[in-house]
Formats: structure tokens, C-alpha cells, sequence
């Protein structure tokens, strides 16, 4: 399969017709589960779909080290290529290598100020102009409405399309009355895209919670499968 008809036919345009075109930039999304259901493989397959289209991509880890993050990136394009079939690997992955960068972050003793300042060097002081940020494993138990308020206005600014992952954990109830994770509640007005991952018997099911201005709209006729974890179709 060439390039172009990957793209065309890429699940993650399912995903984007689905949330009103995309997350788009200046907005935060999040994909959230329970640990061990999928999140890092679903934002490395939208970080894999944006970096095959030739765009710049900046994945921000905080719990995992930049070559554990490399070896995600490497395994999935390996599966999906395999799977599609798609022609020139060798320039292909010379092209996702080139415009991928990753930064190792603490959850401790790093504030936002000071993430929210190398991100901005590396993009204007370093001119690696990535419209895309991937934050994979931060702690939302330190996210606080303060902390997302920043966020959210330097992604604004820098026309930024930023996704998170957020791993929910404790006893029930996991989620209020509007299905919206208890641990994000407080964030809700910052983010713009909420997706949790339920797991079901044969498949990990999408489940939409916030498109942009709407709560709880019809869900997305996507799911993982349960043993590659790769985005598709109902």
C-alpha cells in the first residue's frame, strides 16, 4: 500500500470524523482507562498517523525511558506496515525518526512552568515545529485545575494539538453520573476530547465522553483489538 492511501484509509480519520474533524489545534485530549488497557498504544498509533504524513511530533514521557517510548513507536509501525503492506519502509521510518523527538520528564520536583518552557525551546529556540504534543503517564492525581489553566493557555497560543493519557485507578464509583472520570471532573472545562477505553470481552470499546462542547455523544464505531491493541473498525 502506497503512503497516501494509508493515510486515507488510516482509522484515525475514522476517529477524527467522529470528534467533530479532530481534536484540532489549542485543545487538550485524553484518552483514559483503568492501567494496562491501551492508552500508550492509542497515542503512539496518533502520533505514528501524523508523523507518516510528514508532520513534526513531540512525545512527553513521565513514566518511561526514551528508549521503552522508542520501542513502542517501533513495535505498532512495524504491525500496522506489516498488516497494510506499505511500500519504501527503509524512508518511512527514516522520516518518523527525524521528525519525532521525545522528552523524559519527573513527576516530582518539575513544574509546569518548566515543562511548558522546554517544550517552547524546543520548538521556537530549536525549530523543531511540532503542531502535535503526546504526554504518555503523567499522575492526574497532580493536576490541578491551576496547573491545567496553564496548559491549556500555552497550547492556545502555540496552536498546539495536545493528547494525554490518564490511567484512573481506586474503588468505585470511577465515574460521576455523566459518566466523566471522577479524577478529571475539576479539568473538564480544559479539555476539549475525553475518550475512556472499556474493556470487553473480545475488544477494548471506545467510549466518548466530551466532543468539544457536547457531553456524552454517540460513541465511535472503533475499538482495539484486544491482542495487537491497533485502532479499528467496528
Amino acid at each position: 500500500m502506497l503512503k497516501e492511501e494509508f493515510i486515507s484509509k488510516s482509522s484515525v480519520r475514522v476517529l477524527e470524523k467522529s470528534i467533530a474533524g479532530g481534536l484540532q489545534a489549542g485543545n487538550i485530549g485524553i484518552i483514559a482507562s483503568r492501567k494496562g488497557i491501551g492508552k500508550t498504544s492509542v497515542l503512539v498509533q496518533m502520533a505514528l498517523d501524523k508523523l507518516i504524513q510528514g508532520e513534526k511530533v513531540i512525545h512527553v514521557s513521565f513514566n518511561a525511558h526514551t528508549s521503552y517510548v522508542i520501542s513502542w513507536y517501533e513495535n505498532i509501525f512495524d504491525e500496522i506496515a506489516r498488516r497494510k503492506n506499505l511500500e519504501d519502509l527503509g524512508s518511512l521510518k527514516d522520516q518518523l525518526v527525524r521528525n519525532r523527538v521525545i522528552m523524559n520528564f519527573t513527576q516530582e520536583g518539575v513544574s509546569v512552568d518548566q515543562i511548558i518552557h522546554s517544550l517552547k525551546a524546543m520548538i521556537v529556540d530549536g525549530g523543531f515545529n511540532a503542531k502535535t504534543v503526546i504526554v504518555d503517564g503523567f499522575d492526574f492525581s497532580r493536576g490541578t485545575p491551576e496547573r491545567f489553566e496553564k496548559v491549556k493557555q500555552f497550547v492556545s497560543e502555540m496552536g498546539l494539538e495536545v493528547w494525554y493519557s490518564c490511567t484512573l485507578s481506586g474503588a468505585d464509583p470511577l465515574y460521576d453520573k455523566e459518566g466523566v472520570p471522577v479524577l478529571l471532573r475539576e479539568l473538564l472545562p480544559f479539555i476539549s476530547v475525553l475518550i475512556v477505553l472499556e474493556p470487553m470481552r473480545d475488544f477494548i470499546h471506545f467510549k466518548v465522553v466530551k466532543d468539544h462542547e457536547r457531553l456524552n455523544p454517540r460513541d465511535l464505531n472503533l475499538k482495539l483489538d484486544a491482542k495487537s491493541l491497533l485502532i479499528a473498525e467496528n
